[in-house]
């Protein structure tokens, strides 16, 4: 069974790459062989303009990754996670200590510096893994899943610390299944299935795929979605489509319809409950790409 079947992608310096996919589809394995930690059985691949394969020791100086599950040792201190990962990169005499007290300061764990990290709530150990991440000051940062299992509050954080290091110049490539993640800090998207590419783009240019905007129309009845079918012929740009008693009508453009759309049906005498214009989500394209909804629970493939 192939885990990826030609995955070609490409992230300019200063940007979030979002590889967007179902459980299973290939997102972890293409961030392992991207990160030498695993051998690509064809193909080629180049990261800070080094190749995976036959450049390896010295792209791995020049990348970081922190995955689903927070790789620091439970029986060290947050600070002495930071300054082993600091020495492990070779950092010269002192700077592992001063990058650890840094990176703390800034990942808002001073206080708990000291004490052991098995003492730490999830959302602290995913933020020390990402600070354990940056000790060497990469270029290139690898996200595999960062904020699985995180709280909401934990989550726009941790979204927070990203943007703040990509404003700093850092490169990601960041795998999600979580679509308002890759929403927020993508630049550009790769929407992955089954071990394939089957979209790419930025979220505008993927939900344009999709559609445009629509007038969603909630109907007192929907004995009388033929009725306001028919007096919202002349803002349709599509047939539109019943939902129960909701309404869609594909619209070719925003400005005035639905003044328009709530003039025709009080004129037609249809009663409605609410109108107003949706613009197609990520949610949406994930549907139509796939087949499926986008999955976000279980565990990511091998």
């Amino acid at each position: 069974m192939q885990a990826l079947r030609g995955v070609d992608l490409s992230a300019p310096a200063g940007t979030v790459l979002g590889l967007l996919g179902p459980n299973g589809a290939g997102k972890t394995t293409a961030v392992r062989i991207l990160t030498t930690l695993l051998p690509a059985d064809g193909g080629s691949a180049r990261v800070a303009g080094l190749d995976v394969a036959f450049e390896a020791p010295q792209l791995r100086r020049r990348i970081g990754l922190a995955g689903q599950y927070a790789a620091v040792d439970e029986n060290l201190t947050g600070f002495e996670n930071l300054q082993m990962v600091g020495r492990l990169y070779h950092l010269p005499k002192g700077e592992p200590r001063a990058r650890a007290t840094e990176l703390l300061e800034r990942f808002d764990l001073a206080e708990a510096g000291g004490r052991l990290v098995r003492t730490y709530s999830g959302g602290m150990r995913r933020r020390l893994d990402l600070a354990a991440a940056l000790v060497a000051k990469p270029p290139v940062l690898f996200l595999d899943e960062p904020t699985t299992g995180l709280d909401p509050r934990s989550r726009i954080g941790l979204w927070e610390t990203i943007e703040g290091r990509v404003a700093e110049g850092t490169t990601v490539l960041l795998t999600t299944q979580y679509l308002d993640e890759a929403d927020r800090l993508a630049d550009r998207i790769s929407v992955i299935d089954h071990g394939m590419v089957i979209a790419a783009g930025s979220s505008d240019e993927l939900k344009d795929q999709v559609g445009g905007e629509s007038l969603e129309v909630t109907l007192e009845s929907a004995d009388e979605a033929a009725a306001a079918a028919a007096a919202l012929d002349g803002v349709a740009a599509q047939p539109p489509e019943l939902d129960g008693i909701v309404l869609r009508v594909p619209v070719a453009e925003r400005k005035g319809k639905i003044a328009a759309a709530v003039q025709r049906l009080n004129e037609a005498g249809v009663g409605i409950d609410d109108i107003s214009m949706r613009r197609p989500t990520l949610d949406d394209v994930f549907l139509k790409l796939t087949g499926h909804a986008a999955e976000e629970d279980g565990e990511e493939e091998g």
